[in-house]
């Protein structure tokens, strides 16, 4: 069984499947951390891997930049795949002061100026939020690993280069930092009675200017990594 965009059979995937942007990284996290990891998948070069992470089937796949990207890729996951936990394991720029370079943030719920939600028909603003037993899970096995976790609001946004500057606006109301996945994610998990979770390190500070590279967004962000994981292996021991 396959879909437009997955090659992969069924059964190929575990029941939690870590999902970076960037399919560079899937393949770092595959080959760092995972025991015996097979691809699974490479239609467009979407990299998805299985593999065992303290003898614990783990998946992780790219889910490629946006909401539109992420939506089909855990839509199907979800749908087609049986996979019932996705964590997203990505690079945000944050807007708090509160923040610096490589803190992890868990979102909550996710902020955005997209139209996702409007597929649902709802008679109102929607609020996508995480799943609190995998927020729970996460923030639990981060404080075992001796990490800090910043738990708050994500902005999703659609826009990378947005000309309206309206971003800062978004951390005067509390939001946290910006991304462009979440809210997708939060969205299809709900509508389908799955499971889902936004990590984030900050890449880049929007307020002081402070960047990483490239290079550094796709291998160094190893404390996520390893929060994610053991969050996956948490669950599947539930």
């Amino acid at each position: 069984m396959s879909t437009p965009h997955n090659s992969a059979r069924r059964g190929d995937f575990a029941k939690t499947v870590l999902m970076p942007g960037d399919p560079l990284r899937a393949q770092f996290i595959a080959e760092t951390f995972l025991t015996d990891a097979r691809l699974v998948n490479n239609v467009r070069g979407i990299h998805g891997y299985t593999g065992l992470y303290q003898g614990v089937p783990v998946s992780v796949m790219a889910s490629g930049m946006g909401m539109p990207s992420i939506g089909i890729y855990s839509h199907e996951l979800f749908t087609e795949y049986e996979v019932d936990n996705i964590i997203r394991i990505g690079s945000a720029g944050a807007i708090s002061e509160k923040l610096k370079l490589r803190d992890i943030v868990a979102g909550i719920g996710a902020c955005t100026n997209s139209n996702f939600a409007s597929q649902f028909q709802l008679p109102g603003t929607y609020c996508p939020v995480c799943s609190y037993e995998l927020l729970e899970t996460a923030v639990g096995c981060a404080r075992s690993l001796g990490q800090e976790l910043t738990v708050g609001t994500l902005l999703s946004s659609d826009t990378f280069y947005d000309a309206s500057s309206s971003t800062l606006a978004w951390g005067r109301m509390g939001v946290l930092a910006v991304e462009m996945e979440a809210a997708a994610l939060y969205c299809n998990a709900a509508y389908l009675g799955k499971r889902a979770l936004a990590l984030c390190t900050i890449s880049d500070h929007i307020v002081t200017g402070e960047e990483l590279d490239a290079a550094a967004r796709q291998s160094t962000f190893t404390a996520m990594m390893e929060v994610a994981l053991a969050t996956a292996v948490a669950m599947a021991q539930k």
